[in-house]
């Protein structure tokens, strides 16, 4: 038999040791459930944030747009000039003007959809979609400044850099929440395996008197609590990938507050929590254990 099926399947004399109910086993079992839901939403959202950082900077660095101000007479004129600017310029893959309705649409959120656009003097707005290679922005800047003196380059860099570096701390959060997540399990698990020394301790010493050795008294409790953690984890795993499921799923018009959850091969990441939650278990009950049976020498 191999050493962990020797692990799972454990010594029944061993297990006597440690008591199977109790406060510190209610205590480990409850901790270890809410680390792994916690955790299972942690790693949700720095995936999730990840994904977002990487669409806003895929989809923003390709796109631009140049804004037309001019006097309604010179307008179409200036317009007309600056799509053949355009038409000639490296890394561009397409330009066009927007309508008038497609206008009155992009600014309904903020001026409600009746908004008379052909009655006021709002700019033309020129979408771009660059190439893979893309445009050389300062350049197209000098040559509308000197064909069309209405015209205003945006190659949204301004807004795609914070949109960005702010999806990107998310992600980095949720990883150090994930780390803060196995520091506090580590510690309440050996807060919890102390306290079942503790309680022990005649027991641990009439061990002692009649030849059992220290590996074989910490071997038990290692094995006890790691079960425990494994057990109470995959339960908060569970509890946490069903809450997953309800939340909504990615929608264009939900922007950020929709796709929160995984998607495609990202669901076998909690499958992970479990194993580390053991883990941690395992290397924080084993050296509480071996410091605690030490002290009682």
């Amino acid at each position: 038999m191999s050493q962990a099926g020797a692990f799972l399947l454990g010594d029944a004399q061993a297990d006597r040791v440690v008591p199977p109910t109790g406060m510190t086993a209610r205590l480990t079992l409850f901790s270890a459930a809410v680390m792994g839901f916690v955790a299972v939403c942690a790693l949700a959202l720095a995936l999730a944030t990840g994904r977002l950082a990487d669409r806003w900077d895929d989809e923003m660095a390709r796109t631009a747009t140049v804004r037309i101000s001019a006097p309604e007479a010179q307008m179409a004129a200036q317009t007309a000039a600056a799509l053949r600017v355009l038409e000639t310029t490296a890394g561009v893959a397409q330009a066009r003007a927007l309508s008038d309705a497609e206008q009155a649409a992009l600014l309904a959120p903020w001026f409600g959809p009746d908004l008379p656009v052909e009655q006021l003097p709002i700019p033309r707005l020129i979408e771009i979609v660059e190439t893979g290679e893309g445009m050389d922005p300062e350049g197209l800047r000098l040559r509308l400044a000197a064909e069309v003196p209405g015209a205003v380059l945006d190659d949204h860099s301004r807004w795609r850099a914070p949109l960005v570096r702010a999806a990107e701390r998310l992600r980095l959060l949720g990883w150090v929440v994930l780390l803060l997540i196995g520091t506090a399990m580590g510690a309440m698990i050996t807060l919890a395996a102390n306290a079942s020394l503790a309680a022990n301790a005649q027991v641990i010493s009439v061990l002692r008197l009649v030849g059992a050795q220290d590996s074989f008294i910490a071997g038990a409790f290692v094995r006890r609590f790691t079960l425990r953690a494994l057990a109470g984890a995959a339960t908060g795993v569970a509890l946490g990938c069903a809450a997953i499921l309800f939340l909504p799923r990615a929608q264009a018009e939900g922007g950020f507050l929709t796709g929160l959850g995984f998607q495609g091969w990202h669901w076998l990441w909690p499958l992970v929590i479990p194993p580390l939650a053991a883990g941690v278990a395992y290397a924080a009950t084993r050296a509480a254990a071996q410091r605690t049976l030490k002290d009682m020498t």
